[in-house]
């Protein structure tokens, strides 16, 4: 029996979960299928558009299955789209990562819809959206899986759905432990990556996993640091979607990721140019349909810059990824109040009415894998430090980590401000 597993929320959880169902397979690679121009067949992926973030039902006869649900905000349009679609009970959800802009609509769909079967990456992460997840899944008695490679998901006897990733030991970062599925059907097969990238790529590939899709659902986005060249001339996609909010943080997709896209002779949809993008296919052929997203009003979590929470504000543009800042009671005048994952930089404020000592402090990344510890440095009272990733010569309002690689490069990353006793005074997540 599978249960969600202690390490991962912070209460005591019950074990009473169906078993994973563990079977290998692979599908031959096929020729390009022809792209046709009606919507038709019974397999139907819809890759709704969320903004910034991933979300796609997929519809087989009648059989439903939903991976991610984008950010906090987006959970009602998810509901909005999946009522258009008279959708009733959701078979499968699958929870590729922990990563708000993945999950974060996830408890509104979950408590929305009768649902069959849970199926997480089961990667420890410390915030609540993802152990609040967890904790109305096992409150609604809903069967667990922890998704390993090679397992199947059972939703339909003509379908294969095939999990290619996390490995039985992971890889250690919450992007490239994503769950990663190949859906076949006949001889069309589907790609979902979740924001599986590079490292992720090679191992499946040295595992010598078949990649061969027809229809790729790009990983992270298409950040530069996922869809190789050499992923990418193994998969050999006809279509490539590429799930991305405009005008976001990250600066997704990134050029040189579309451009390897482009050069394996794939059609592209993007869903911030394209909206709601729905692939569809009978077996042996491929339609397409892109546009006519449910309109829905979005509830934006606004970014809380001081001690003081700031009111959320009612949006119908595109949702930008949330951040929360939790000061500690500690040292509750000092805390973080941005970070650029673009351009590497974090700020940390001191709203004290006096100088604070930062020497011997430290701030981390998610997992503690990358830790920046303050030099002799004293915070005057209502100032800001930046501390940027990259190197350089440190100042009065600037100091310069040195590093020669990227540290907040995965959205969803939380930074983690702590004092020189190790306390935790601030966190943020992006």
């Amino acid at each position: 029996m599978s249960s969600i597993p202690g390490y991962l929320i912070t209460i005591a959880l019950c074990t009473c979960i169906i078993a994973c169902f563990i079977t290998a397979g692979c599908s031959a690679p096929t020729a390009q299928p022809e792209i046709a121009s009606g919507l038709s067949g019974d397999l139907v992926v819809h890759f709704i558009d969320v903004g910034q973030g991933d979300s796609i039902l997929i519809e087989f006869r009648d059989k439903t299955m939903l991976i991610d649900a984008g950010e906090r905000g987006m959970g009602e349009r998810v509901i909005a789209y999946l009522d258009e679609r008279n959708v009733e009970e959701l078979d499968v959800v699958v929870a590729t990562h922990a990563h708000s802009d993945h999950i974060g609509g996830l408890g509104s769909v979950v408590s929305a819809y009768p649902v069959g079967r849970f199926v997480d990456a089961a990667q420890p992460h410390s915030t609540a959206t993802y152990e609040d997840l967890l904790v109305l899944v096992e409150e609604q008695g809903i069967p667990y899986t922890a998704a390993e490679r090679g397992q199947t998901i059972a939703l339909d006897p003509d379908l294969e759905i095939l999990v290619l990733n996390p490995t039985p030991q992971p890889l250690g970062d919450t992007n490239e432990d994503s769950v990663v599925l190949k859906v076949t059907y006949g001889e069309i097969s589907y790609l979902f990556m979740g924001d599986a990238g590079n490292a992720a790529e090679e191992s499946m590939m040295e595992a010598g996993l078949d990649l061969d899709a027809d229809v790729l659902k790009v990983g992270h986005h298409a950040s530069r640091y996922a869809s190789s060249a050499d992923f990418l001339a193994a998969v050999s996609p006809a279509i490539s979607v590429i799930p991305v909010g405009e005008g976001n943080d990250y600066g997704h997709p990134h050029e040189e990721a579309v451009e390897r896209i482009e050069a394996t002779g794939s059609r592209i949809y993007r869903t911030d140019l394209d909206g709601t993008v729905i692939v569809a296919t009978d077996g042996r052929a491929l339609t397409v349909a892109a546009g006519g997203a449910p309109s829905a009003t979005v509830t934006a979590r606004a970014t809380t810059s001081t001690p003081a929470a700031t009111p959320a504000t009612t949006s119908t543009a595109t949702l930008t990824p949330t951040s929360t800042v939790t000061p500690a009671a500690t040292s509750s005048g000092v805390y973080i109040t941005d970070l650029d994952i673009q351009d590497e930089w974090i700020t940390v404020t001191n709203a004290e009415t006096a100088a604070v000592n930062l020497t011997g402090w430290t701030i981390t990344d998610e997992g503690t894998r990358n830790t920046y510890t303050f030099p002799l440095f004293t915070l005057s009272p209502g100032a800001d430090v930046t501390v940027h990733s990259g190197p350089g010569n440190d100042t009065v309002s600037d100091l310069y980590w040195g590093r020669e690689t990227p540290v907040w490069n995965n959205d969803g990353d939380l930074a983690t401000l702590a004092d020189a006793n190790g306390t935790v005074v601030s966190t943020l997540e992006r």
